[in-house]
């Protein structure tokens, strides 16, 4: 398994990057090789991606969220393996730091490649930088969902 860890300072209060961090069909502006996400209800989303060539369609469960604090996320069923938190902690009122720690598990050729080559790592720094220019360029969420979800709900 891989672990891919990046952490930002964005410019928005808190309650403006978590918002727009709700809204998962919104990914794909910024996150690459990420081509759709619907989200089915409060706690799963359905991906498309491709990445170094290779479409792969997963689902994903949320099985911690607190409003303003983390996201929590597992994938479900499929070949896919992935887990991973994004946290958000604020700086002051218009600063907000925004982790993501992810574990990837490579299921094939493509994705071990991209493991040994650092490619997910580099991937993941990429799309938090994005996400960056992406809410600070907004300088308001475009929506957002602020329900609990506790482990083992």
């Amino acid at each position: 398994m891989s672990t891919a860890k990046e952490a930002i300072e964005v410019e928005v209060p808190l309650h403006t990057a978590y918002n727009q961090w709700t809204q998962f069909e919104e990914f794909p502006q910024f996150m690459e090789g990420v081509e759709e996400v619907v989200q089915l209800d409060d706690r799963h989303n359905h991906w498309t991606t491709k990445i170094g060539g290779v479409r792969r369609e997963f689902d994903t469960e949320i099985v911690d969220q607190l409003p303003d604090e983390r996201i929590t996320w597992r994938t479900v069923g499929g070949d896919t393996r992935q887990k991973g938190t994004v946290s958000f902690h604020r700086v002051d009122d218009t600063h907000t730091r925004v982790e993501l720690v992810m574990d990837v598990e490579a299921s094939g050729v493509a994705e071990k490649a991209a493991s040994l080559t650092g490619t997910i790592d580099r991937r993941v720094k990429g799309d938090m930088r994005r996400f960056k220019e992406y809410i600070e360029n907004r300088g308001a969420a475009s929506g957002s969902w602020r329900g609990r979800i506790k482990p083992g709900d």
